[in-house]
């Protein structure tokens, strides 16, 4: 009975001793709220523009062949040499042609000594039809006789400018200027007049066409929304500019020619084109190239860097947002060009949205968060130091 008891005393002395010591424990603090930096989105204007593939077409081509039949000379150009429209290119044989022309001239001055004669005998009979010394009869055929050697004449004449012209065509001149290629026909060869292969040929090269493919229901949503107003024209025209294959723009501005009026039922899309200077040669035909065709500004496009979007396992854009009870919600974004750094977004953001850009990592949807807002520059989509924001327009000083 004793040891009973004895054990209960000990066994109430430890109960006391612990709840003592769990009196005295200091309880575990709660973990701060992460610290994630946003940036509150606002409506800016936007240039919106497309970028198309498309192909360099020569501005002009011109495909030189004989004109007249004969053994070629002499060739009178350098091969890939530049030409100006006139330049004596190949000489052929002339000398039936010049026999030609000088029986033709032969044939005129007979056509006119004979034209001479029935005049004077035109004139002599209608004399004496007046002194009835000869009949109607033979100052009619003296009068037919006279129009019958004028007309013989005349086509003596287009004869003789046919020899000419032929004579000329043996000089087979450059009906264009700009570079001409290699020559497929040496001298010594025989060529005929219109024969189907080409001497050579001549392309133009400044300017060039580049003549561009887009998409029907890309240029239906550009034209909607041109007419809705959300995209102004710009004031000179719609611009055209080159990309390289790295990305960079080409030195010189192009201008928007035309539209085709049908669409190619192969692709679906609707070609275009559009004329661009070439000095320095740099675009050649059938070079294939992209070009960014500018639609419009947009007034109040929503700009959301690139750095803050991500794709999910249906390639869906999204991205992270401060709400405002101070959680992360995760939403669906809908992005539509890529302008500079940044996506062009329709859809899931608008003014006055908090855009997670830094530290999401360690914030995960539905999760109380403290926000830092950041200065971001907006020709790069970076964050601007917080030593920096002061001076940043002086400086230019960024960090990634």
């Amino acid at each position: 009975m004793r040891r009973a008891l004895f054990r209960s005393s000990l066994l109430a002395l430890g109960m006391l001793g612990l709840a003592a010591c769990s009196e005295q424990k200091p309880q575990a603090a709660a973990p701060p709220a992460p610290e994630v930096g946003v940036m509150t989105l606002k409506p800016q204007p936007a240039t919106i523009s497309t970028v198309l593939p498309g192909r360099v077409v020569a501005y002009q081509v011109s495909e030189v062949r004989p004109q007249v039949t004969g053994i070629l000379l002499k060739r009178d150009f350098s091969e890939g040499a530049e030409v100006k429209e006139g330049d004596l290119l190949y000489e052929i044989d002339p000398v039936q042609y010049k026999a030609a022309l000088a029986s033709a001239e032969a044939a005129v001055q007979r056509a006119e000594a004979t034209l001479l004669g029935v005049r004077v005998k035109a004139d002599r009979k209608t004399q004496l039809l007046r002194t009835n010394a000869a009949s109607q009869q033979d100052v009619d055929d003296a009068v037919a006789a006279y129009k019958q050697g004028e007309a013989d004449l005349q086509a003596a004449k287009a004869n003789r400018d046919t020899a000419a012209i032929s004579l000329d065509r043996t000089r087979v001149t450059a009906s264009i200027s700009g570079r001409i290629g290699k020559s497929t026909i040496t001298p010594g060869a025989l060529v005929t007049a219109s024969q189907a292969t080409a001497m050579t040929t001549i392309q133009q090269l400044d300017p060039v066409y580049v003549d561009l493919d887009q998409s029907t229901s890309e240029m239906e949503r550009l034209r909607g929304q041109i007419a809705s107003g959300r995209l102004k024209r710009p004031a000179d025209g719609v611009q055209v500019e080159l990309l390289t294959e790295g990305g960079q723009p080409y030195g010189q501005k192009g201008r928007y020619g035309f539209t085709d009026a049908s669409v190619n039922e192969s692709t679906g899309s609707v070609s275009s084109r559009a004329v661009f200077p070439n000095p320095d040669r740099r675009l050649l035909p059938g070079m294939y190239v992209r070009a960014r065709v500018v639609a419009g500004t947009d007034p109040n496009a929503i700009l959301v860097p690139q750095r803050a979007v991500s794709r999910n396992p249906l390639g869906q854009a999204i991205a992270m947002f401060v709400g405002a009870d101070g959680k992360v919600e995760q939403r669906t974004l809908e992005v539509q060009d890529q302008i500079g750094s940044n996506w062009l977004v329709r859809g899931g953001a608008k003014e006055g949205d908090r855009l997670v850009l830094d530290g999401s990592q360690k914030a995960r949807p539905g999760t109380a968060v403290k926000i830092v807002e950041l200065t971001i520059d907006p020709a790069t989509g970076l964050t601007v130091a917080p030593k920096q924001r002061a001076d940043a327009g002086a400086t230019g000083t960024r960090e990634e």
